[in-house]
C-alpha cells in the first residue's frame, strides 16, 4: 500500500512587531530597488527578472500592512 505524505505549509512569522515608520521606510527602499531593478531589466543588465515580481509582491504587502496599522491606530 502506498504511503501517504502530508505536506504542511510553514508560516514565517517575525518575533519583532514593526512599527509603521520601520514598514514605511523598508517600502521606500523596496520602491528605490524595484526602480533599479526596472532600469537594470532595460538595459539587459538584470540577470533574474523574477526580482522584479517578487519585490512588487513585497511593496503591496508592505502597503497592506500599513494600512492595516493605520486603521488599527484610528480604532
Amino acid at each position: 500500500m502506498a504511503s501517504i505524505k502530508k505536506t504542511t505549509k510553514v508560516v514565517k512569522k517575525t518575533a519583532e512587531i514593526k512599527t509603521v515608520v520601520q514598514m514605511r521606510s523598508d517600502l521606500a527602499d523596496k520602491q528605490n530597488d524595484l526602480i533599479g531593478y526596472k532600469k537594470g531589466h532595460k538595459m539587459g543588465e538584470l540577470t533574474n527578472p523574477r526580482v522584479i515580481t517578487s519585490t512588487r509582491k513585497e511593496i503591496a504587502r508592505l502597503k497592506t500592512a500599513i494600512r492595516a496599522a493605520e486603521l488599527k491606530e484610528d480604532k
